[in-house]
C-alpha cells in the first residue's frame, strides 16, 4: 500500500536511510519504492532526475541540517566553547554513537564518490573549517586549529566505522572523549 507523502521533505529521510543500508548502487528503484511506500511515479514527480537526483537531494538536506546544528553555531556562535560542546551532543546523537553510518563518508568511499565529489568535499572542508574557526577564536593559532579540527573530523568518520565494524558498543563514545580532549586543550 502507498504511503501518502505531503511534501518531498518527507520524502528525504526514508531515501537517505535506502542510501545507508544499500549504497548509492544498491538502492535499486524496487529498493526505493519498498522503502518510502511510493510508487515510481509518485518518486519520479518529486524527482524527475531519477535516482541521481534523489541522491543529490540527500545529501543537500544531511548538508543542511550540519549547516544549521553544527557549522554554523561553530563559525558564528559566541561562545565558542559552547558550540564545539554542542557540536559533540549533535554528533553523537546523530550517529547514533556510530551505529548510523555517515552517508557522505560512504558516498566518498563508494564507486560514486566521483558523481557526489563537490558535495562530499564542500561537506567536509566545511566542517573543518568552521571547527578551526571556533578553536582560532579560543585562542588557538591558525595552524594547530586547521590541524586539530581535521583530526577531528577525520576521526569522527574512523570512530563510525569502527564502531559499525567491531562488536563494542562503547567504541564510539570512547573515541569521541579522546577527540573532544583534543579541542578542550
Amino acid at each position: 500500500m502507498a504511503r501518502t507523502v505531503m511534501e518531498r521533505a518527507d520524502v528525504l529521510p526514508l531515501l537517505g536511510e535506502a542510501f545507508r543500508e544499500h549504497g548509492f548502487e544498491g538502492a535499486s528503484l524496487s529498493v526505493i519504492t519498498q522503502r518510502t511506500g511510493l510508487g515510481r511515479g509518485s518518486l519520479y514527480h518529486f524527482f524527475p532526475g531519477g535516482k541521481a537526483e534523489m541522491a543529490a537531494a540527500v545529501l543537500e538536506d544531511i548538508d543542511a541540517w550540519f549547516d544549521h546544528e553544527i557549522f554554523v553555531p561553530l563559525r558564528m556562535a559566541t561562545d565558542p566553547r559552547a558550540a564545539i560542546n554542542a557540536m559533540w551532543e549533535a554528533v553523537s546523537a546523530y550517529f547514533q554513537s556510530g551505529q548510523r553510518i555517515c552517508l557522505v563518508g560512504a558516498f566518498a568511499l563508494s564507486d560514486t564518490r566521483d558523481r557526489f565529489a563537490s558535495a562530499v568535499n564542500a561537506y567536509f572542508a566545511r566542517w573543518i573549517e568552521a571547527l578551526a574557526a571556533a578553536l582560532r577564536r579560543l585562542g588557538h593559532d591558525a595552524k594547530y586549529a586547521d590541524a586539530i579540527a581535521e583530526q577531528v573530523v577525520a576521526g569522527i568518520q574512523g570512530a563510525i566505522t569502527l564502531a559499525r565494524a567491531r562488536p563494542d558498543a562503547g567504541l564510539f563514545e570512547r573515541v569521541v572523549t579522546g577527540l573532544r580532549a583534543m579541542t578542550e586543550k
